[in-house]
């Protein structure tokens, strides 16, 4: 009997920790991740036709975490979770789960709207990639997972793609009218560090639903709220406050802003449902798929092929992306 029950435990561990529905997959796995592909490869392509150049950054964060908030709060009250939160919910349990991954990500989104005015669509989002990296550090250190000899291979792999990336489009938009220098610093920079923070940020809110239980909607209301009040307590100092005081919250705002500010908070709320059914890690094959709707979407619509530095390092990315997900860490019998 003590056997049975030990190897009862360690199914269960295994099957909580892994998070993976993968093996008997469902309609909602997939229509989850088939929309949260397009999301991801689309994202980009129409942040950069549909947001003028005077949009405050600030605005359409703000913006797009009301709608993640109302759209949340809608989808609790069908599934008939909202009365029970207003029972169980507390101020102190909110801030101990979501109150850093929320600034953190408050941070990230900012950092994200800059890079996708400065940076080649299909560059971007590779270089977005690198957050995979990050985010199995961050595991290791807050909660210790651990990753197998080939899944630290591909993240040599993704680590050679960022930087073959980087040093590709500094010096192919060198002879053009772009500024290198603005690209670097207004591009580059800022997705490496929002790939930084997303790693921290997808550790601790994994910790958090570990400790707290909170379910995805959940999560995403208290960090979009949290979030914005981190980012409205920066209006005084920073650029785009001065901005939103001179000219208005909505300047240089149309009726197509409001597209990818929907679209992004669409795409917040499927990132904790394909996390909640499928699993974290697994999210990466999604993000492999959408690299392939964002190059095909910029060809189609720019008329634009990728470019050299693109080409290479885009094998690079899905062989890093997929190996990382064929080969997980699989606990020896000395350590079980």
């Amino acid at each position: 009997m003590t056997a049975v029950a030990e190897a009862a435990a360690k199914s269960k561990v295994t099957k909580s920790s892994s998070g993976d529905h993968f093996s008997n997959p469902n309609g909602k796995v997939w229509f989850y991740s088939l929309l949260l592909t397009l999301q991801y490869g689309a994202q980009p392509l129409i942040s950069k036709r549909c947001t003028g150049r005077e949009v405050t950054v600030t605005s359409l964060v703000l913006t797009c975490e009301v709608v993640k908030v109302i759209c949340a709060l809608l989808l609790m009250a069908k599934d008939g979770t909202l009365k029970k939160l207003f029972k169980e919910w507390t101020l102190v349990g909110s801030l101990t789960a979501s109150g850093l991954p929320a600034a953190i990500y408050a941070l990230q989104n900012s950092l994200l709207q800059i890079s996708y005015r400065n940076l080649d669509s299909l560059t971007f989002s590779m270089l977005n990639q690198t957050k995979l990296f990050f985010t199995a550090f961050f595991m290791y250190m807050i909660l210790r997972q651990k990753q197998s000899i080939q899944q630290i291979g591909a993240l040599f792999l993704l680590i050679l793609a960022a930087v073959l990336l980087s040093v590709g489009e500094g010096s192919s938009k060198a002879s053009s009218s772009s500024n290198p220098e603005e690209i670097l610093f207004r591009g580059i920079i800022p997705v490496l560090v929002a790939s930084v923070l997303s790693g921290l940020a997808s550790a601790l809110c994994q910790w958090a639903s570990q400790v707290k239980k909170h379910t995805s909607y959940l999560m995403t209301v208290e960090m979009s709220i949290i979030g914005s009040l981190c980012l409205m307590a920066s209006f005084y100092k920073s650029p785009d406050g001065e901005t939103i005081r001179q000219h208005g919250f909505f300047y240089d705002w149309t009726p197509l802003t409001l597209i990818p500010v929907i679209f992004n908070a669409v795409g917040g709320i499927l990132v904790g449902l394909v996390t909640s059914y499928a699993g974290g890690v697994r999210k990466g094959f999604v993000i492999v798929s959408a690299l392939l709707v964002t190059a095909l979407l910029q060809f189609v619509f720019d008329g634009k092929p990728p470019s050299l530095y693109c080409l290479v390092a885009l094998p690079l990315v899905i062989t890093s992306v997929s190996v990382y997900q064929k080969y997980p860490y699989r606990v020896k019998a000395k350590e079980a």
